[in-house]
Parts: structure tokens; C-alpha cells; sequence
């Protein structure tokens, strides 16, 4: 069977393609998922997981490579009071980050671990760490983190600055500690999602239009090293980043028009 393109889906992907700047589009992402605000690999799998942020359920999906939902877990003791990043280990667990606070009201945040996420079928009792931040520090809003040496570092979402804090990987409840604070240059700055290559000598922090990679750090003074503002060319409200490995990233972005994708990126 032979089929013809029409001239206008011809001109309309074309289109669609020159619109999505340094990033290249790898699939669409389902249509049920409008408000995707992470995304996480797993070793040795080619699922893409993915979670939907505040108002939405306590659900993990993970996609195929046509971005189609291909499996569901729900965490069974968990609720969705704003999730807003994803984490993953060398062990196949996977941590969810309930700690978005877009009124700055929140004192207790939440990170949720699932393990071996790949074998678990429809349910998970999640293992839960808990976390206050310092006396006298204000309640900050966090949309990112990820996980080295067994801390998560976690990074405010401000338009002027970052603060970094960490908290080590285990149950209980603890009180983050401050590791640093960041003065951005430029305009824009608020970050959404984070990731460290496998390598660890790469972070990336990502931005709406931009991600900052940085490296040649020293140890956990993530700042002290390059830091390299890379512009996307391409304006959405992108949520989820990570490494599919040490010099490509994967990012997502909410449904609004044209956007709700998984985008590639390879770095300088």
C-alpha cells in the first residue's frame, strides 16, 4: 500500500521541527499527561518514568519509546501534595520529590523511595524521608534534585538565586543542611529540574528556555567550577530533565500547544 503526504501535514511537520530550536523532539508524550513535572531512566531499561505535579495522582508512569504510557504503579502510602522531581540510584530504586511549595508555607517536605521499580507490577509501599530545613531559615520552594554519594541535593526555585541543601538517603526525619547559595548573572533563572551524570562530573540545572551545565566542580561545591549557560532556542514550560548519558540529556515539557514532548540534548 502506497501512501501519499498531503502538502499542508508536509509544511505543518516542518514547521513543528524548526519550532523546537537545539532540541530534538523524540516522542509525544501521552495525552492523558498534561502536567508531566519529571523525568528518570533506569540502568538497562528503555522506559522513560515520568510523574504529574500538585492535584494530580500518587502514580509513577513509565512510557515507551513512542511516548506511550506502558505501565502504572501507584505508591500506596503516598500523596501527590506537589511532586515535582525525579531521582534514580545504580540499584533500580527510584525517589519521588514532594517538595514543590509554590506559597512558601510548606514546612515538611517529602522525598519517597520505591524500589526495584522495574519488577513492581501495579502497587508500592514507598520507604518515606522526611525533611524540615534549618531554625530560622524561610520556607522555600523546590522543583529539583538529584542523588550523589547517598545525599540528595536539592536547589531552591528563585528568580535571583539558588540555595543548595542536602539530606542524607534514609528514612526518618531530618533537618537539611545549607551547602550553598548561588547568585545568578542573568535573567530567567528559576530551576525546574536536576540531574548528575553517571560519571558524576556533570550537573545540569534546568531552566524553561536554558539549562546551566556545570563541571570541573570539587566535591559538592557545585558552583566553584565552569559553568556554561546553554540557550535551548525553544521557550515552553519544560519540567523534567535528565542524563540518558554523560553528554545527552532527555527533558519534557507540560501540553500547551505544540509542546508535551520528550526533547534530546546533547551538551558542549
Amino acid at each position: 500500500m502506497t501512501f501519499t503526504l498531503k502538502p499542508l501535514f508536509i509544511l505543518s511537520l516542518l514547521f513543528f521541527s524548526c519550532n523546537t530550536g537545539n532540541l530534538e523532539v523524540l516522542a509525544g508524550i501521552d495525552n492523558s499527561l498534561e502536567e508531566v513535572s519529571a523525568i528518570a531512566t533506569i540502568e538497562n531499561s528503555s522506559l522513560y518514568w515520568v510523574i504529574e505535579d500538585a492535584g494530580n495522582t500518587n502514580n509513577l508512569y513509565a512510557l515507551n519509546s513512542k511516548g506511550n504510557i506502558a505501565k502504572i504503579i501507584t505508591i500506596t502510602n503516598a500523596k501527590n501534595k506537589d511532586w515535582e522531581d525525579l531521582a534514580t540510584d545504580n540499584e533500580g530504586n527510584i525517589y519521588v520529590g514532594d517538595f514543590g511549595n509554590n506559597n512558601h508555607k510548606r514546612k515538611k517536605f517529602t522525598i519517597y523511595k520505591v524500589s526495584n521499580i522495574e519488577n513492581t507490577k501495579k502497587e508500592a509501599e514507598a520507604e518515606i524521608i522526611n525533611f524540615t530545613l534549618p531554625e530560622n531559615t524561610k520556607s522555600e520552594d523546590f522543583e529539583s534534585f538529584f542523588l550523589w554519594n547517598n545525599y540528595f541535593y536539592v536547589f531552591s526555585k528563585n528568580q535571583k538565586h539558588t540555595n543548595v541543601f542536602k539530606i542524607e538517603n534514609k528514612t526518618g526525619t531530618q533537618i537539611a543542611e545549607l551547602v550553598t547559595t548561588y547568585k545568578f548573572k542573568e535573567k530567567n533563572n528559576k530551576i525546574t529540574s536536576a540531574d548528575i551524570s553517571e560519571d558524576g562530573k556533570t550537573i545540569v540545572l534546568l531552566n524553561h528556555e536554558k539549562v546551566w551545565q556545570l563541571s570541573n566542580f570539587d566535591n559538592e561545591y557545585f558552583f566553584g567550577g565552569e559553568i556554561n549557560s546553554l540557550s535551548f532556542k525553544h521557550d515552553s514550560q519544560k519540567e523534567g530533565v535528565s542524563f540518558l548519558n554523560n553528554k545527552t540529556i532527555i527533558i519534557t515539557d507540560e501540553t500547551n500547544k505544540h509542546d508535551g514532548n520528550i526533547y534530546s540534548y546533547t551538551l558542549d
